[in-house]
């Protein structure tokens, strides 16, 4: 997966720095950042390559509520490679979702109950271990989704976590899709050492490798950015089953409103809800008679 670091240098009353460090990684979250961090005078982001429009960072630029901010930035790109080597050598701590699901690496094997659904991910760079809170609001949402025979679409798969979880529970299939090839081959290879390669379809592309996709699907699972969900609804929507659920995430709590008048413009109602630490997941619904 290759990305673009994009440092962003602040000019600002240094009362003032806190306060644009913590309000500009919101504003850019919705234009496909992905992570952080605080520089001493500045914040620096990552983004997938494909994914960097500088239109849309000069906006939210331009839009900063904060007078007397001046900011600039640069774009080199990021070594990803080095990123990479850290997680082979180190994995991750396995990760509980609601005491029901344990996501682990092949290097930290938990003992446990045996009620207890265990999914192993090596990432290989991909998103979606379960360390993010979107990642395990979907988890949870799914756990408490019937899934039993399911058809299930998976959009912007990453490691193909979210669909090897639907397929452990007992859904029939999953068509899952990334832009990155990186990702479609992760979840390529943690479908087989989960044993649901014979029931997942991996594509590499956007939205429009669905339409060569036959038939509906009773569950569709999103873990993308603001925008994104946004533009690829309408589609979403158009192949859905009949009173299936399309569950969103990779959105702050604040941008709820934005998309369930999306939503409702598409016959889609929201059903449920949840946050954690500000980011949200939401569940919606459209009935047919």
């Amino acid at each position: 997966m290759k990305y673009y670091q994009v440092d962003f240098k602040l000019s600002v009353d240094i009362c003032q720095l806190s306060v644009v460090q913590e309000l500009l990684p919101t504003l850019l979250a919705d234009a496909g950042f992905e992570a952080f961090d605080a520089t001493d005078m500045g914040v620096t982001g990552w983004i997938q390559q494909p994914l960097l429009d500088t239109e849309t960072v000069d906006d939210v630029i331009a839009s900063m509520p904060i007078e007397g901010v001046s900011i600039t930035y640069t774009i080199v790109e990021a070594e990803y490679q080095d990123w990479n080597a850290q997680w082979e050598a180190e994995g991750f701590d396995p990760i509980i979702v609601d005491n029901r699901l344990t996501i682990h690496d092949g290097r930290h094997l938990p003992t446990l109950p045996a009620d207890v659904l265990q999914i192993e991910i090596d990432t290989h760079m991909a998103f979606g271990t379960g360390t993010h809170e979107t990642t395990r609001l979907v988890a949870k949402q799914l756990l408490d989704t019937p899934l039993q025979g399911a058809r299930i679409l998976d959009c912007g798969t990453g490691t193909g976590i979210l669909a090897i979880l639907c397929l452990m529970r007992g859904a029939q299939h999953a068509v899952a899709y990334d832009i990155d090839e990186w990702s479609t081959d992760n979840a390529r290879h943690n479908a087989v050492i989960n044993r649901v390669d014979d029931r997942m379809t991996i594509l590499l592309g956007d939205s429009s490798v669905v339409i060569a996709i036959e038939g509906l699907f009773d569950v569709v699972v999103a873990n993308i950015n603001r925008n994104i969900l946004i533009a690829d609804l309408p589609m979403m929507a158009s192949r859905l089953a009949p009173n299936g659920y399309i569950i969103l995430s990779g959105f702050y709590e604040e941008d709820i409103e934005v998309l369930s008048q999306t939503a409702n413009t598409l016959g889609l109602t929201i059903v449920s809800q949840a946050t954690d630490n500000r980011w949200a997941t939401i569940t919606l619904i459209k009935k047919y008679p």
